[in-house]
């Protein structure tokens, strides 16, 4: 894709849906990927097919077919059954920054020193996650966007110790992938989640005022600012939940205007995720099963 070479085998640690879609995304350019799931390796690659046979239907596989993509993923339970070269680590674990340090301290102890590593986190300090490694230069973050394999974007995160030879590779695969990148340096919520959170939060605190439904807040920005999705329906897209962490981590960071809405937060506590869970800020028909 694009004139540029995917990488040859790269690793996913973490199988749910982010997971799965960047694996799908680097298997249907051309990588060898191997999935590093503890809970179901099973299901982590039933869902990477079903995204395929999704793409399949939808004509955006090309020539090749969804079972001879699904070969080129495989799975295991744990970082220290990586072996092998590999030429890309990416962390795709749950928002949580303890977690992600000792994955990516695991995912260093496994690759070869010539792997960049990665971390798919939407809004944590890339600087405070590469100090759990020992060579700070080949770290950077590659933060996807869901659905992976229907995005468009990658936002690409440098850390003041990000190597020029890192960022260069790591541009290169993007754009294997077909999708497009942009550079940020690291700072809280980077771009996207910033400015994304930044207009969820005051759609939420509108629909808690009063000032319109749902989905005249949404359509007002979809047809008066040509955005293809509104503010509180990519929330559901998102997942409730995921908002508030970040919305939470920013508010710690950035002060009081990123501050959790009351509704928001009495959502999440009745377990109205979203797509995910079938009811967020609007109903949805069918439940995320989390294929791409």
């Amino acid at each position: 894709m694009n004139g540029e070479s995917c990488p040859a085998r790269i690793a996913v640690v973490g199988g749910g849906r982010m997971g799965g879609g960047i694996a799908q995304a680097f298997a249907a350019a051309g990588s060898q990927v191997v999935i590093v799931e503890p809970d179901d390796q099973r299901a982590a690659l039933e869902r990477v097919s079903a995204g395929l046979h999704n793409a399949e239907r939808r004509g955006s596989l090309g020539q090749v077919s969804a079972a001879d993509v699904a070969g080129r993923v495989t799975a295991v339970s744990a970082p220290s059954q990586l072996a092998g070269e590999f030429d890309l680590a990416i962390e795709a674990v749950p928002e949580q920054r303890a977690l992600k340090a000792d994955v990516i301290t695991a995912i260093e102890n496994a690759v070869p020193p010539f792997a960049v590593i990665a971390s798919n986190t939407s809004s944590l300090s890339i600087t405070e996650l590469v100090a759990a490694l020992r060579d700070s230069t080949r770290f950077l973050g590659l933060h996807f966007f869901n659905p992976v394999p229907r995005s468009a974007l990658v936002e690409i995160v440098r850390s003041p110790s990000t190597s020029d030879t890192t960022l260069t590779r790591a541009r290169a695969w993007v754009r294997a992938i077909g999708k497009s990148d942009v550079v940020v340096n690291d700072s809280p919520g980077f771009a996207t989640s910033r400015l994304g959170v930044c207009l969820g939060l005051e759609a939420i605190r509108m629909l808690e005022e009063g000032v319109a439904d749902a989905a005249d807040i949404d359509r007002a920005m979809e047809l008066g600012y040509r955005h293809t999705m509104g503010p509180l329906r990519s929330t559901d897209l998102v997942g409730l939940d995921v908002r508030l962490a970040i919305a939470e981590h920013l508010y710690s960071t950035l002060g009081s205007r990123y501050e959790p809405p009351k509704l928001l937060r009495e959502k999440v506590s009745r377990g109205e995720l979203g797509r995910k869970s079938g009811h967020g800020f609007f109903t949805w028909d069918t439940v995320d099963t989390g294929a791409p």
